[in-house]
């Protein structure tokens, strides 16, 4: 009976998955995850992504128990690991789902090309984006540096495909596997991830759960819901995402298959952000340094300005004196998790109104989302920082008060996350009558906005 060992990555799912799909359609499998965060270029997980990983993992082990097999778990460099797991199981192919970072990608090719050469099956599959990078180009075979021309050519294209249901039924041996508790993903100095714990249950059984409620019911109103930080409703997929406990083909097609009780415009909103996560990782795929690097060269000469460790700290813990801002950052650090509009408007005061460099708020967000990806993440710091591929207008601003009297106009959201203000009588401005325990405004809107006008109007010119 032939023996395939499927290597997980970030796809930790059961269903949907065409690299297991075509293993276990094949005979038996071994099916592994390995944690590489020393092969040349990985990029270290953050704190709150490594406690999604452990949960995520363990609830992926469990799912296998059940069909009868293990996950074996395993650590160090993945061009190690695989050929020491295919000895250990006899394994004669191996098939996988594809990455698309530069550093992954350059282990997968060399394991590929080692282990063909040495007479082993060698596969992988298209799994995590509705379409692969390099096909959706420009008339001259170029990519693409705007959104909707993009998103345009993708729905131009073949629909994706119907997603694949899972395995019913695995065999395989029995292969020694890591502890996952020795990993130490989850927190050790001290235990920050209590608020992670009351917010998210990662695993497949949840994500479906999240697509099916949303679905057949959040998505309807959806164009105007998501806008409200203080409303559920975003459906909340985007760590299941990230982690590929779900896949975007299952997604696509149950909000297809909603449009009997959405509305068209709900629905095309929904599918859009979608293609924004498509975007993202295309524009990852041919800028390998996305998060190191301006998109645009000419940001390179941008004035940042380096910030005292008080005022860093005042934006990393909210604590700037601006409720929309402060609110954010205290939700993000409670739950791992921001409201997308809020993002905006946090990104955009770290950026414009401070200064501040926006290598600095992606590094903060990579450490503390559950839902940080290298595309979305990188890609999203640079649209608010303006340095990025169909960027904001250096022009855009976000007005922390305009914002949070607009979009949450009762208060709700900044009275949830900042308790000194559940009394306040002008929740947007506290500053005119400040509560007890709450900062006063950390800079001068004005001032500062001023100055980022100036200093971008500066870059357009050279």
């Amino acid at each position: 009976m032939a023996l395939t060992l499927v290597w997980l990555r970030d796809d930790l799912r059961i269903a949907d998955n065409p690299a297991l799909h075509a293993a276990a359609e094949r005979g038996d499998v071994v099916v592994c995850y390995v944690l590489d965060e020393v092969s040349e270029g990985i990029r270290p997980l953050g704190g709150a992504s490594r406690w999604w990983l452990h949960n995520s993992l363990s609830s992926l082990r469990s799912a296998f128990e059940d069909q009868g097999i293990p996950l074996v778990l395993r650590s160090g460099p993945a061009a190690d690991v695989i050929p020491r797991l295919i000895e250990e199981s006899g394994a004669d192919a191996v098939f996988w789902n594809r990455r698309y970072v530069l550093a992954e990608r350059n282990v997968d090719a060399a394991l590929k090309g080692s282990l063909s050469d040495e007479g082993y099956q060698v596969h992988s599959f298209q799994a995590n984006l509705l379409f692969e990078p390099w096909e959706v180009t420009t008339g001259s075979g170029s990519p693409y540096k705007v959104f909707t021309p993009f998103w345009r050519a993708c729905r131009n294209r073949p629909a994706p495909r119907e997603p694949l249901d899972g395995p019913t039924v695995l065999r395989g041996p029995n292969v020694d596997s890591e502890d996952l508790d020795e990993w130490r993903l989850l927190p050790d100095t001290f235990d920050w991830a209590g608020g992670l714990r009351q917010t998210w249950t990662p695993g497949e059984l949840t994500a479906q759960a999240l697509l099916d409620r949303f679905v057949t019911g959040t998505v309807d109103g959806y164009a105007d819901a998501r806008q409200l930080p203080d409303v559920e409703g975003t459906s909340r997929l985007s760590p299941h995402l990230r982690f590929g406990e779900i896949s975007p083909f299952q997604v696509w097609h149950s909000a297809r298959a909603a449009s009997t009780s959405a509305t068209a415009s709900d629905l095309a909103i929904f599918t859009q952000e979608l293609g924004w996560r498509e975007f993202c990782w295309q524009l990852l795929y041919h800028q390998p340094r996305l998060a190191t690097e301006n998109y645009r060269p000419q940001f390179d000469a941008f004035p940042w300005q380096q910030p005292d460790s008080d005022e860093l700290d005042a934006w990393q813990y909210g604590r700037t004196g601006f409720p929309l801002i402060d609110a954010g950052m205290r939700q993000l650090w409670h739950t791992g998790w921001m409201h997308n509009r809020v993002r905006m408007a946090v990104g955009s005061f770290l950026v414009k109104n401070m200064m501040v460099d926006w290598r600095v708020g992606e590094q903060w967000f990579w450490d503390t989302l559950v839902d940080a990806d290298p595309a979305n993440n990188a890609a999203n710091w640079q649209w608010v920082a303006g340095s990025g591929a169909d960027a904001a207008p250096y022009f855009r601003i976000f007005n922390p008060v305009t914002q949070s009297k607009k979009f949450d106009p009762d208060g709700g959201y900044l009275r949830r996350w900042i308790p000194e203000l559940r009394s306040a009588h002008k929740v947007h401005e506290p500053w005119t009558d400040l509560p007890a325990g709450y900062p006063p405004p950390l800079l001068d809107l004005k001032v500062s906005r001023e100055r980022a006008l100036n200093a971008y109007q500066d870059l357009r010119q050279d």
